[in-house]
């Protein structure tokens, strides 16, 4: 069933222009819609400025440009009072009637004020709200002129204690556009998406960092307004997701690296074919006269692409009359298995701590040795290896292996090792940590 709309073509080409005079309130659906959204409600205590912002760009390109130029260098000049002579002598480069239709419009508009009694003009209070509206248009353009504005503007609002949360919510929107757009070029995986968004990003990192300190100190501070508290939260959240992307996109760009090819023994690598192919104006003068000569095809016989075919098929075809069976049984050549031995050194310890166990109980009396008796004895590296193995000693997981090191951990010993370094004689060791080796039976458990 399909239902006709009601509304006239009329009226909805009515509601696309305000030249009637229709309220703000008149293109919602329920008029008391309007005033439950914070900022319709906002916009509407500015409607002076928005009228003078109208006024102001109101008409061509080149008039819009040029009045809005005129209150910019007006809103610069360091005077509060205004003769003729200083606008003529500020706005020297411009044609008369220039000059007097954009201070004329900007007199209507009541941004620029004639003092009759002094004889001069002087910027209004509202032109200096419009000013503060405008003054961005004033920077040099960049690719995140609106995120380093925003930033500036939350950061100066937290340091003077008027954070708005206005502000908040639109920097946390236009990071959200920012976490989006980066993460659409790693899903790409494209070099080309990536290297050229990477200056992006890391300008984009690097003033999220720098406003940091006032985000977090807007997030932590105490408010009255909820809805502030709410937003500086979500924030919060925003920045964290696009400090986070950092390892990503680097994960991203190795990947890309890894995937590069190298052509040849030449250095020359596919990504700088890339460039060079991007950098050329018309790639198909690249075929210069390629296509200028004719392919000469060489045509072969029927019969000898059957004979070729039929003795491919012929080779690769199975005979049936050959035995499919199992080969006979045959004898395994005698060979020898090679296995890993362990250190000698490993050996030598363990045969010394076993001795130190028969002579303490050959005696009854089992004493603490030091360090150096288990580990000092030839080389460097022997040495440190021995050293190496004393944590084994009573280790109850090393208990259950197999081996040499599951005997070296079931001696009945264990090393006491101290935070301390001990000068030894020794030709190759000039120091060891102290400690020493104490006598242990290995069914003790240890923490």
């Amino acid at each position: 069933m399909i239902t006709q709309d009601s509304t006239p073509a009329a009226e909805a080409v009515s509601f696309a222009d305000d030249t009637d005079g229709s309220s703000f309130e008149a293109y919602f659906r329920d008029p008391a819609l309007a005033a439950e959204s914070p900022l319709a409600w906002r916009l509407g205590q500015r409607l002076a400025a928005l009228d003078a912002l109208r006024g102001l760009l109101s008409g061509g390109q080149a008039t819009a440009q040029l009045r809005l130029w005129v209150f910019l260098e007006l809103a610069a000049l360091p005077r509060g009072r205004l003769q003729r002579d200083d606008l003529n002598q500020a706005f020297f480069s411009l044609r008369p009637e220039a000059l007097d239709a954009s201070l004329k419009r900007l007199r209507d508009l009541d941004l620029l004020i004639w003092d009759a009694t002094a004889q001069d003009y002087h910027l209004s209070p509202l032109a200096q709200q419009l000013q503060g509206l405008l003054a961005p248009l004033a920077r040099a353009t960049d690719e995140d002129d609106e995120m380093a504005a925003l930033l500036s503007q939350v950061a100066g609002a937290q340091a003077l204690g008027l954070s708005d949360p206005g502000q908040i919510q639109h920097l946390h929107a236009q990071l959200a556009r920012r976490y989006d757009e980066f993460a659409d070029v790693i899903a790409s995986g494209s070099e080309a998406r990536l290297r050229e968004a990477q200056p992006r990003f890391e300008r984009a990192l690097a003033l999220v960092e720098r406003a940091g300190e006032a985000l977090t100190a807007l997030i932590r501070s105490d408010h009255d307004d909820p809805r502030l508290e709410r937003e500086a939260r979500a924030l919060g959240g925003g920045q964290a997701r696009l400090l986070s992307m950092a390892s990503q996109f680097n994960r991203a760009l190795q990947q890309a690296d890894r995937q590069r090819v190298t052509l040849g023994t030449t250095g020359i690598t596919s990504s700088d074919v890339r460039q060079w192919l991007q950098s050329r104006g018309a790639l198909h003068e690249l075929l210069g006269d390629a296509l200028s000569v004719n392919p000469q095809p060489v045509f072969i016989s029927g019969h000898e692409l059957v004979d070729v075919a039929e003795g491919e098929f012929e080779r690769d075809r199975p005979d049936p009359r050959r035995s499919q069976g199992l080969p006979p049984a045959a004898q395994a050549a005698s060979g020898t298995l090679e296995t890993l031995s362990m250190p000698q050194e490993l050996e030598d310890l363990i045969a010394q701590l076993g001795d130190w166990t028969a002579t303490a109980t050959a005696e009854d009396a089992a004493v603490p040795r030091p360090i150096g008796q288990a580990v000092l004895g030839g080389r460097y590296a022997q040495a440190a290896y021995r050293l190496q193995l004393l944590p084994l000693l009573g280790d109850r997981q090393a208990r259950a292996l197999k081996g040499l090191t599951g005997d070296l951990a079931r001696s009945a010993w264990r090393a006491v090792l101290l935070p301390e370094i001990a000068a030894v004689q020794d030709p190759y060791v000039a120091a060891l940590s102290a400690g020493r080796l104490e006598p242990d039976t290995p069914d003790d458990t240890h923490a």
